[in-house]
């Protein structure tokens, strides 16, 4: 056999264990960068976290008459843990009395000076009146004499007799006087002590109300329930040290675990794709395995800052359709809401859309080669985008750029 024949057998041989070892190589790495288009159902989800709360709840207030009082600010001075299951009557928190204290002092000094005055003014009476009862007396005594010395001056001159008469008329019109003097002064005496005497009523009945308020400074629970912190307008949870005030006078609350909710704050992003009547699935954190139904009942037209933050979030509420006894209010939870379905459409990963010359199209392999098609493309999420033109069911295309096809030309959409 010549040598010339053997290099022949041995081309014919080794060249296609080559290829082979070629092209099985190169599916390798096709298969690790290449998927196929699929045909199924495309869903666009919005994910928000958010925190459960209940959609009602009876708010657990201090005392609303405080301001009568002048306390505007009332600081709370202990409050049971949140989460505590009460039942109706049952210790929740006291405020702080100190301010209140300092009211009480005031009105028992007031009500000792008032009672102080009302002492002076009976003794100041007594004694005004006894006077004027006096007076009266010595004018009794005095027409008495004076008719007695009328009696014993029959005989006397007519002259004599008719100034003792005279003297009698005048005694006994200024007798008349003192009587009517007597009785004004007696009304004006009676009219202070009722002044007095009301002023020194007006502060018992202050101190009794103050007692009476101070005993509300100890909260108690108005049902049964388990206690919940109330939220500020800031978004920081009231708690000891936080006040409360005549109008925001809850201290605390006691949600309804029957009726419950997921309150969230979605990005101005994503907020344009959501609206009521959504589908959500709703989890938890702390159990993974709980989901729940829900929907979007509520979504916010005017965004709000939230603090030590300048991007504006839009607050969207989603009811739960359903409960579970460990779902608890203030727990993260994590929101799943279903913004678009379409049903048999084609999709695609993201990573196989290219673009040149804003004409977006994708890698295809075509048997042993590579083409560029043009696509139309739909809507996309996250991960997938749908096609409406351009490619087949199960067409594989390329997840990166393949090498040396900057220069082919693209096939258009016809």
């Amino acid at each position: 056999m010549t040598k010339k024949r053997i290099a022949i057998i041995i081309a014919i041989i080794v060249l296609p264990i080559i290829a082979y070892s070629y092209f099985s190589s190169s599916s390798d790495e096709d298969v690790s960068l290449t998927t196929k288009v699929v045909k199924g159902t495309f869903l666009n989800e919005v994910f928000i976290s958010g925190e459960a709360q209940s959609t009602s709840s009876k708010k657990i207030d201090g005392p609303s008459n405080a301001r009568r009082f002048g306390l505007y600010q009332i600081k709370i001075q202990d409050l049971v843990p949140e989460g505590t299951v009460v039942k109706k009557g049952d210790y929740v928190g006291k405020l702080d009395v100190t301010e209140l204290n300092g009211r009480i002092q005031d009105a028992q000094l007031n009500l000792e000076q008032g009672e102080s005055r009302y002492i002076q003014q009976q003794l100041d009476t007594t004694l005004t009146l006894k006077q004027e009862r006096n007076a009266i007396k010595d004018l009794l005594f005095k027409i008495e004499e004076d008719k007695l010395e009328l009696t014993r001056s029959q005989y006397e001159p007519p002259a004599t007799i008719r100034s003792l008469e005279i003297n009698i008329e005048k005694t006994e019109r200024d007798l008349k006087e003192k009587r009517t003097d007597y009785s004004i002064k007696k009304r004006q005496a009676n009219a202070k002590m009722i002044e007095v005497g009301t002023e020194v009523s007006k502060y018992k009945k202050q101190i009794d109300d103050l007692l009476d308020l101070q005993k509300e400074f100890t909260i108690y629970s108005d049902d049964d329930g388990m206690v919940t912190y109330i939220r500020e307008w800031g978004g920081n949870k009231r708690k000891v040290g936080s006040t409360i005030s005549p109008w925001d006078p809850a201290v605390a609350s006691l949600p309804d675990l029957s009726q419950m909710e997921s309150r969230t704050f979605c990005n101005e992003v994503d907020i344009r794709k959501l609206r009521k009547g959504l589908t959500v699935k709703v989890g938890f954190d702390a159990f993974p395995n709980i989901e729940l139904d829900g929907v979007v009942t509520d979504v916010a037209n005017v965004g709000e800052t939230k603090v030590g933050s300048d991007i504006k979030l839009f607050q969207v509420l989603i009811k739960l359709n359903g409960t579970n006894e460990n779902i608890r209010p203030g727990m993260t939870t994590s929101n799943k809401i279903l913004t678009k379905q379409e049903d048999d459409v084609l999709m695609i990963p993201l990573e196989a859309v290219f673009s040149k010359d804003s004409i977006s199209f994708a890698y295809v392999k075509s048997g042993l080669s590579i083409i560029k098609k043009q696509l139309e493309l739909g809507d996309s999420n996250n991960e997938v985008i749908i096609v409406n033109k351009g490619l087949e069911e199960d067409e594989i295309v390329y997840l990166n750029k393949p090498k040396d096809l900057d220069e082919k030309s693209i096939t258009l959409l016809k």
